[in-house]
């Protein structure tokens, strides 16, 4: 496992990972907790300012 690079980290649904089925063998769940909830806000608002500053980026021609 240490030579094994982590490519994806993601929150699934039950019925999610259930879809992965028995191939899917690294499970670690997320307790529902108050903690957690902030969690999940603090990243959506981490994504919207992301978009947001994206939007405000001038666009690059590559033709200059």
């Amino acid at each position: 496992m240490a030579d094994e690079r982590i490519v994806a980290v993601g929150l699934l649904t039950q019925r999610e990972v259930d879809l992965l089925g028995k191939s899917f063998s690294r499970l670690w769940p997320v307790d529902d907790t108050p903690c957690f909830a902030d969690l999940i806000e603090a990243i959506d608002r981490a994504d919207e300012e992301l978009k947001m500053a994206h939007q405000l980026q001038p666009v690059q021609r590559l033709d200059q």
